[in-house]
């Protein structure tokens, strides 16, 4: 018995098509044990939801006061739109569109190609600049406090995005991880992405693609209702003590 989904979705034009397949194989033989365990991960699945769900309502409701400042601030900065939107992989290699407050000048993505010779990402799996100079003033200081991720609660209730899982990443670290890392990158696809996780409290940005795909893995391994909370507390902890901005 098998199941396959597209790494890319067939309507994308900015991420070139790949015959490419993420299988997962089951054995004949094995078929009650397979459907037990299948059973037991789409309760885990459902209990996962059900808290993103929640959280994430009562979160948008306590959080709307400080979201709405953050609106009138980006406006009274600079030019430009509040939210910044940008398509992102998702579960199975499902494109979404990522909600974020934006911290950029304007013209921000037509400049990544310009910059691309100042990327200091270990392995350039990942697109990071310590003094990136499209990050307006205001926005160095929301991804410090990470109160530009505070949009994609929205991704969680729309079910794009879960509160905890690997990080949705942009279609240009996408196409060099499906390079670089073929099976960890297919690996961490398994899970609902999420707008924390094992990266994020572990060092975010200090850390390489390498090793993102591996916390990654690592979580995919592990997920879980308790495993979940443990991660929002870490998460906690790390914005208190500023360890970087997520991507």
């Amino acid at each position: 018995m098998s199941s396959r989904w597209p790494l890319v979705s067939e309507n994308v034009s900015s991420f070139e098509r790949t015959s490419e397949s993420i299988v997962l194989s089951k054995d004949e033989a094995c078929l009650p044990a397979f459907l037990a365990a299948n059973s037991e991960s789409t309760l885990r699945f459902t209990l996962k939801r059900i808290l993103d769900y929640c959280l994430a309502a009562v979160a948008i409701v306590l959080l709307s006061p400080l979201m709405l400042l953050v609106a009138l601030a980006i406006s009274w900065e600079s030019s430009g739109p509040v939210f910044f939107r940008q398509q992102r992989m998702g579960q199975r290699g499902k494109l979404f569109r990522i909600w974020k407050f934006r911290t950029m000048v304007e013209n921000a993505e037509k400049l990544v190609a310009d910059l691309e010779p100042q990327n200091e990402s270990e392995g350039g799996g990942l697109f990071k600049i310590k003094s990136d100079p499209r990050v307006t003033r205001l926005g160095r200081f929301l991804r410090r406090t990470s109160l530009d991720e505070l949009p994609q609660l929205f991704n969680v209730l729309t079910g794009d995005m879960s509160l905890v899982g690997p990080r949705p990443l942009p279609i240009r670290d996408c196409s060099l991880l499906t390079e670089l890392h073929p099976e960890g990158f297919r690996r961490r696809l398994e899970v609902m992405p999420g707008v924390t996780g094992l990266w994020q409290v572990s060092g975010r940005s200090r850390l390489g693609a390498a090793k993102m795909i591996e916390l990654d893995c690592e979580y995919v391994e592990r997920w879980g209702i308790v495993y979940d909370l443990r991660i929002m507390a870490r998460t906690v902890l790390v914005l208190l003590f500023d360890r970087g901005s997520a991507c």
